[in-house]
């Protein structure tokens, strides 16, 4: 696996296993742990409670694409685990899905404090080496298409570590402090003011104030939930 990126990943993309197909995968590990032995289709039904085997069959289809299982069809006991699968789960960290930001027209700042004390959304399982050993990261899904051409669409989810100072060519969670709002765009301090550049063609730059903008987080990846 590569190394981590010093600041930014783009277009990542990430499939999340559902809590069934983790519950899957988890049986498959202690069941083997236990007997030495794959279990069975129907033996996986039983163990996770699910209602049928062709559900059971739709997942372990999922899990075999993902690369967590291989199968052998002919075989009654015919699934494997992956060389590394146990590995592949032990460098994930689950990270708060902690709201939105604009892509575009800014919007309302959630609190004074922008999202610190905000209740997760939901979380966002990631590889570890995206976070590059950050343990205050947080995620934000994006609304808008100002930074399209950075390969960042409406949906996709943004990475961020909380800063409030960024050099130039970042890219920023940054509020207006005037209007208490805030957007995704690029950072640049021109003097006396900084322009907040989208990735778009079509979209012009915010000039504001320097006094008048606050960082509130850099972006060190982007992820394409599937």
């Amino acid at each position: 696996m590569r190394s981590p990126p010093s600041t930014y990943q783009e277009g990542f993309s990430v499939k999340k296993l559902s809590t069934r197909q983790q519950g899957i995968l988890e049986f498959l590990e202690s069941f083997i742990d236990e007997h030495g032995y794959p279990p069975t289709v129907r033996d996986i039904q039983h163990g996770c409670s699910i209602s049928s085997t062709s559900v059971v069959d739709y997942n372990l289809r999922h899990l075999e694409r993902e690369g967590y299982i291989n199968r052998d069809p002919d075989v009654s006991r015919g699934i494997g685990l992956t060389e590394g699968s146990y590995g592949r789960r032990d460098n994930v960290v689950s990270l708060p899905l902690l709201g939105y930001i604009a892509a575009g027209t800014p919007i309302p700042v959630p609190t004074a404090e922008g999202w610190a004390s905000t209740e997760p959304l939901d979380s966002v399982d990631v590889p570890t080496y995206l976070t590059g050993g950050r343990r205050d990261v947080y995620a934000l899904k994006v609304k808008g298409f100002s930074m399209i051409d950075a390969l960042i669409d409406e949906g996709d989810v943004v990475v961020l570590e909380p800063i409030r100072q960024a050099q130039n060519n970042d890219m920023v969670a940054a509020v207006l402090t005037d209007t208490n709002e805030v957007t995704l765009k690029r950072f640049y301090a021109e003097g006396s003011r900084v322009r907040l550049q989208p990735a778009n063609s079509q979209m012009e730059p915010i000039y504001v104030d320097a006094d008048k903008v606050e960082v509130h987080g850099r972006v060190v990846a982007v992820l394409r939930i599937m």
